[in-house]
Parts: C-alpha cells; sequence; structure tokens
C-alpha cells in the first residue's frame, strides 16, 4: 500500500477517506475526529462554517490549517447553479485562489437528492471558470458520464440520502460507474458505519466521503478511527480480489488425496 495514492487534479494523497467539517461539538473535537481519521480532506461548507467571513468570530482554519489540510469548499445548501457558483466564486477568494471545489446542487429540502440539469450547468460554467471540480450525483451512470465530459476531476456519486446512514442502496449502479469512469469515484452521502464505507471500497471505489457517519456517532473519534480501519481494509481486499461466488459448497479441506 506504499504507492497506492489517491489522486485528484494532479495531487497525491495517502488517504482515502475524506471528511466533512460540521456538526461537531465544538473545533476542538472537529479537528480530534479529523487527526483519528487521519483525512487529508476536509470539506467545508462554505454557506454554514467560518473560514473568514466572519472576522470576529472563530474560524475552521484555526484548527485545520490549510498549510496540513486540503480544505475543500463546498456549496451544500445551493438549490440553483447560479448560488453554487457564486458560493464557490467567494471560496476561492477566501481560500486564496485555491480551485478544488465540491460541487453540490440540492433538489428539494426533504431529499437533499441531487438537482442533476442545475448540477450540470453549473459544473460546465465551474470548469470553464478554471475551477477543478468534484461532484455530488445521483448514482446515475449517464449523468456520471456527462460530468465526466464536462471535465470534472472526480464523480461523487450518493449511497443513499445525505445524512441518513442507509448505507449501500444500489451498488450495482455504483458498479457501472466505476467500470467506466476515469476519473476517481468516490461515494458522497449515506454511509452510516464502518461496514458501509468497507463495501464502498470493495466495490472499487477510489475514496468515501463522510461527516455525520463520524460527527453523529456516540464517541465521534472512536468513529473516525474505525472509519479510517474500514476504508483501508475494503481497499485491500478489492486490490487483493475476492473469491468466486458459486452456489454451491465447497470443502475448506479437499476430499482428495486425503489419508484413510
Amino acid at each position: 500500500m506504499q504507492d497506492d495514492f489517491l489522486t485528484i487534479a494532479g495531487r497525491q494523497y495517502r488517504s482515502r477517506l475524506l471528511v466533512g467539517s460540521g456538526k461537531y461539538r465544538d473545533l476542538a473535537q472537529t479537528r480530534e475526529a479529523t487527526d483519528a481519521a487521519e483525512a487529508q480532506i476536509v470539506t467545508v461548507a462554505i454557506r454554514r462554517v467560518n473560514i473568514g467571513q466572519d472576522k470576529d468570530a472563530p474560524s475552521l482554519l484555526d484548527v485545520l490549517p490549510p498549510e496540513r489540510y486540503t480544505i475543500l469548499p463546498n456549496t451544500a445548501g445551493c438549490y440553483t447553479a447560479k448560488d453554487a457558483v457564486y458560493t464557490l466564486q467567494m471560496a476561492r477568494e477566501l481560500l486564496g485562489g485555491r480551485k478544488l471545489v465540491k460541487l453540490e446542487v440540492l433538489g428539494d429540502e426533504k431529499t437533499l437528492f441531487p438537482h442533476m440539469p442545475e448540477t450540470l450547468v453549473a459544473a460546465e460554467q465551474l470548469v470553464k471558470d478554471g475551477f477543478d471540480v468534484m461532484v455530488y450525483c445521483s448514482d446515475d451512470p449517464i449523468q456520471a458520464r456527462i460530468l465526466e465530459q464536462i471535465g470534472c476531476v472526480a464523480i461523487m456519486p450518493l449511497a443513499s440520502l445525505i445524512g441518513s446512514g442507509m448505507g449501500i442502496l444500489n451498488p450495482w449502479n455504483l458498479s457501472l460507474i466505476i467500470e467506466q469512469s476515469e476519473v476517481p469515484v468516490l461515494v458522497d452521502a449515506g454511509v452510516g458505519t464502518a461496514s458501509d464505507a468497507a463495501i464502498a471500497m470493495e466495490l472499487g471505489c477510489d475514496g468515501v466521503l463522510m461527516n455525520s457517519a463520524i460527527a453523529l456517532a456516540r464517541d465521534p473519534v472512536r468513529m473516525a478511527g474505525a472509519m479510517k480501519l474500514a476504508v483501508q481494509a475494503g481497499r485491500e481486499a478489492y486490490l487483493a480480489g475476492r473469491m468466486p461466488r458459486r452456489f454451491a459448497a465447497s470443502p475448506s479441506s479437499p476430499m482428495a488425496g486425503r489419508f484413510t
């Protein structure tokens, strides 16, 4: 695993677990959980988390400095392409011109399902403006292909609804997206516990992004450590290759050649 890096927009990362920064008790717990996860990329909801918009309030960057972590601004809470593009333009100014961003345009407040027509419009505009776009999307292989053709640097299909903890509902669609993609595919949304993360990696995902599964655990720091191990185990299992499934028993100790 020494040379097994996750590469996004030309930059290599040793960790394949990306984490969010919301819903924690305080900034100290955010930092402690992030460190336990050994995450290198931390996504930030620009419209909800202070990274300098309010000069008089504590900033997330005080505990997660950009020199150590890749701060990935996202557009959580945006329901139109126009709002999403504006939010990420603001983020680029706050982060000194960094261009790696996570785009998500939501369809409604009940499901937080991605609004794919608006997502496509925003992705096209952001790529034209020079952003490196990681994009939250439905688990539709056709939509994923279009986003890659537009120029997005990572495809991030949902496993299930944001914050639901329902796990991976459609592994077959995820497999189709993974099979066709030439950019990293990362599960985003729906992971509830460590086994969900391991399954995503066993399917061949390049990484997993999560927030609620860690922040809402009874012990967030301990869960962050569990998620780190699950992602690592799932990746190892994927690289090792699982045994073929068969609809018949096969003894672990073959009968042929036995002593009688």
